[in-house]
């Protein structure tokens, strides 16, 4: 029954995006929504409302250097700057894994890499893993899901609690052109995904409701004809990426206006890794750990102004991504997890002189990457480990393979002091080895593996990963 009513619900969705696709034109105009100014006893307050929703933006490929709002010399990206200023960014946020599917097992479940299992193509969640989208579910919310990256299918378990969830069919941006150094082509654009958000608020935004909506146009390089011309290079394809991303989602957050949805939603905008280029000798991701392809922007905007906006500076990871929405919106927590609610970094980060938010001691954050997730060899296991002075890149029991790196003398990983700092070292091996004998999945059951079949593969094939034997 379930099966159907997503089948159905996707097929109406669909046409509707057909309908309306009209509507969404090149150029996205986007006014700063209105909403009334507030403290931070008013945002901690929103807990106890009942007709809260949220809107779930993951931007792939979103590497938070790029982003003007993280200090990049390009005006990348001016509607999300714009939203900031009256809400919450988190300065420094770690994925865990350069991956997709990793990336998002981790950030979805709150759960690293070690303890979920999902590490290779053929991977997947298992029923009894809890997600977000069930407990939203569970308490009164209507939960849909609209994706464009076949890493996060149903079949590999992402679908869990969601009533619809599916990518919509392409046929509306035929005019973007596609540049993409890493990638093949997939067929349309996120406007699709624009589309199919805005006739869903139309049908439904005045129910409380989650929705989550998975962007690709940075993956693939996608741009608008009538951007500026930034240069020819693939790093200028990927920010004249970015700058069209952006206006989309400042249309998506234009909807949420218009519909009288933004004065009761939350909107959060995360990615689940970034993008290289020759940083380190590569392009693209999937392949390292280094800080291009796992610093990523975590950005909440409130329904209500926040003046000044609030910058947390202490690291966290993806895996404190739903701990805090969660318990932002007052709902139950995952049980278990390695992920923890930043709402009292939050608090504290508002008004340092006069912490009335305890907020606990920075934690390391864990990443990791299976180089051999394609299926193409027995694995071969990555591990990063970050702290507030140090970031530590080894392949476990392989100790020549160690990269140490001062993260505030050497931010950009240039330097590899492994050899010079022994003691450091020493520490930092030894938290991994702990992470590693110690991680277990909070549900009990292991990851699963499942049968990818040769269409699936050959749609993944299309995003330019090499998978499969």
């Amino acid at each position: 029954m379930a099966a159907a009513r997503k089948r159905s619900a996707a097929v109406y969705f669909t046409a509707a995006a057909i309908l309306l696709g009209a509507i969404a034109g090149s150029q996205f105009q986007m006014r700063v929504p209105s909403r009334p100014r507030g403290t931070v006893s008013e945002l901690l307050a929103l807990r106890s409302r009942v007709d809260l929703s949220l809107v779930f933006i993951v931007v792939d490929t979103l590497r938070a250097d790029r982003m003007s709002l993280y200090g990049y010399r390009r005006r990348t990206t001016p509607v999300i700057d714009a939203l900031a200023q009256s809400g919450i960014t988190f300065e420094r946020v770690i994925a865990q894994s350069s991956w997709t599917k990793t990336s998002m097992a981790s950030l979805w479940t709150a759960t690293y890499p070690a303890a979920n299992g999902v590490s290779r193509f053929d991977s997947a969640l298992p029923a009894a893993a809890e997600m977000p989208a069930e407990i939203l579910e569970r308490t009164g919310y209507r939960t849909v899901g609209i994706w464009r990256n076949g890493w996060v299918a149903a079949n590999f378990g992402f679908d869990q609690g969601f009533d619809v969830y599916y990518t919509p069919k392409a046929g509306t941006a035929d005019r973007l052109e596609r540049r993409s150094p890493a990638a093949a082509s997939i067929g349309g654009t996120d406007e699709d995904v624009l589309i199919a958000a805005r006739d869903f608020l139309e049908q439904f935004g005045e129910r409380k409701f989650f929705l989550y909506l998975h962007l690709m146009d940075l993956h693939q390089y996608v741009f608008d004809d009538d951007a500026d011309d930034f240069g020819p290079s693939y790093s200028d394809a990927y920010d004249r990426a970015l700058d069209w991303t952006d206006r989309v989602i400042g249309a998506i957050v234009q909807a949420l206006d218009d519909s009288g949805a933004m004065a009761r939603t939350v909107v959060a905008i995360a990615s689940d890794h970034g993008e290289a280029f020759l940083e380190h000798g590569r392009e693209g991701h999937g392949y390292d750990l280094h800080r291009e392809v796992v610093e990523v922007p975590f950005v909440i905007i409130a329904p209500l102004r926040l003046e000044p906006g609030i910058r947390v500076a202490e690291t966290i990871g993806n895996v404190d991504v739903w701990p805090t929405l969660l318990d932002l919106l007052g709902a139950p927590p995952l049980a278990g997890v390695d992920g923890r609610s930043q709402l009292p970094r939050i608090i504290a980060a508002h008004d340092a002189s006069n912490r009335r938010g305890s907020a606990e001691p920075a934690r390391p954050v864990i990443s990791q990457l299976d180089q051999h997730w394609g299926g193409r060899g027995a694995p071969r296991l990555l591990v990063s480990i970050t702290d507030a002075d140090a970031r530590l890149i080894v392949q476990p029991g392989q100790i020549d393979s160690a990269a140490l790196y001062d993260r505030r003398a050497d931010p950009l990983e240039a330097a590899n002091r492994a050899a010079r700092d022994p003691t450091k070292l020493r520490a930092m091996l030894e938290q991994i080895d702990a992470h590693l004998q110690s991680a277990a999945p909070p549900w009990g059951a292991e990851s699963e593996t499942v049968d990818v079949d040769a269409l699936r593969l050959d749609q993944l094939r299309a995003l330019g990963y090499r998978v499969g034997s």
